[in-house]
């Protein structure tokens, strides 16, 4: 009766530690969606307070409306843009370049740097090469894709690839160099291939490194189509704000930047969320 009775409370502390438990946890989450709450009601209210501020010294004049704008009449002016159609053709050309350059940009440069890795006489050739490359400003390679490719749509995605490539190359070969070399030597002493080692090792330790890639090459692929828009573009959100400085329309200049605002966080979230799935994904495996 004695064990019994032990084994009893023994179990009877289990559960209150387990209930326990699960009552921390619940004051935690809530904790937590009430910190990410006053996080966003407060970026909400920045946010608003700036258009504010801003529609206020537009109206009062106290900068130059001609040059400053205010948000009413953005909206306005992209609402009509709306209506009648005209602003579609422009976003839909600047996503499409923007998510192109992205994918290839992220594939082909984790290809090199998978290369780089698997031979490393390559590397040792190449690395100044990438340096020179990196430092290099890519706006000044944007005539020479133009006149190889011809002005459109392959000579804009080019220069968003020299952009987006070298940077990709760069983090993930450095992550693939600092996978731990006593683990490596360990799955070698077993026996394994290269490409063992790298499927097995070296992949899934840069993994984070290469889905973090991801968000950075959302930023970089639009900086490389608008710049490419500004060199040759005759459509697109680039394309307008050089329409728009040339005519002297700011308030178009204006409008096309709060666009590529609204559209790249877009892309930007929506690639978050793909990184928390594909994290939690691996994770499981």
């Amino acid at each position: 009766m004695g064990d019994k009775e032990e084994l009893s409370t023994i179990s009877g502390l289990q559960e209150d530690r387990i209930e326990l438990m699960d009552n921390l946890y619940d004051r935690h989450k809530r904790r937590m969606r009430k910190l990410s709450g006053a996080v966003s009601f407060t970026q909400l209210m920045i946010l608003l307070l700036f258009f504010g501020l801003w529609e206020v010294a537009g109206r009062s004049k106290w900068v130059d409306p001609l040059l400053f704008s205010y948000p009413t009449k953005l909206f306005q002016l992209l609402w009509e843009m709306v209506k009648d159609g005209s602003l579609w053709p422009h976003v839909g050309a600047t996503v499409s370049e923007t998510i192109v350059g992205f994918a290839l940009g992220t594939i082909i440069g984790t290809a090199i740097a998978a290369a780089l890795w698997w031979f490393p006489f390559l590397s040792r050739v190449l690395d100044p090469y990438l340096v020179v490359l990196n430092s290099m400003p890519k706006v000044a390679l944007g005539p020479i894709f133009i006149v190889l490719l011809g002005p459109g749509f392959m000579s804009i995605v080019a220069i968003t690839l020299s952009v987006t490539v070298i940077i990709t190359i760069i983090n993930i070969y450095n992550q693939f160099r600092e996978i731990d070399s006593g683990y490596i030597k360990v799955v070698r002493l077993f026996g394994a291939s290269r490409m063992q080692l790298f499927r097995l090792v070296i992949l899934p330790g840069s993994f984070p490194v290469i889905i973090a890639t991801l968000k950075v090459n959302v930023g970089l692929a639009w900086v490389g189509v608008i710049v490419g828009e500004f060199l040759v573009a005759r459509v697109g959100l680039g394309y307008q704000i050089i329409y728009g400085f040339q005519v002297f329309n700011f308030t178009l200049v204006l409008s096309s930047l709060v666009v590529i605002a609204i559209v790249s966080t877009i892309m930007y979230k929506l690639v978050a969320i793909l990184e928390r799935r594909l994290t939690e994904g691996w994770r499981e495996r």
